[in-house]
């Protein structure tokens, strides 16, 4: 089941927003201060690439972890939380919608706290 989830999951949305994440990993990766968020990028774009049959654990993170985790939701993670959430809650209405939804409410915890968190 997860195979047709990621299947569907491709083709309408799911490669676009991969490319999108890789590309920002990327141009944060120019810079030797953006190297970490580029990783964290990277590790949200694989997620979105399949993100159905995957698990993300969030909270492992220390002193650092927080650090970074508190400059990257001031920057740009509150938002990208927010559009997962509101994605989320237009396709949670539907009953066909649900599956996607889940994955959404996935993308947005790890939207928010990527630092520390295990996919």
């Amino acid at each position: 089941m997860s195979s047709v989830g990621n299947l569907i999951w491709i083709i309408f949305g799911g490669l676009l927003s991969a490319i999108g994440w890789t590309i920002a990993g990327l141009v944060l990766c120019i810079t030797v201060i953006g190297i970490p968020f580029g990783i964290q990028c990277f590790k949200i774009a694989g997620l979105t690439l399949a993100p159905f049959g995957r698990e993300v654990s969030i909270g492992n993170f220390g002193a650092g972890g927080l650090l970074m985790n508190i400059i990257w939701i001031l920057l740009l993670g509150w938002e990208l939380c927010i559009m997962h959430l509101i994605i989320a809650f237009f396709l949670g209405i539907t009953i066909v919608g649900l599956p996607f939804a889940k994955q959404h409410l996935k993308l947005a915890g790890l939207a928010l706290l990527p630092f520390g968190a295990r996919v």
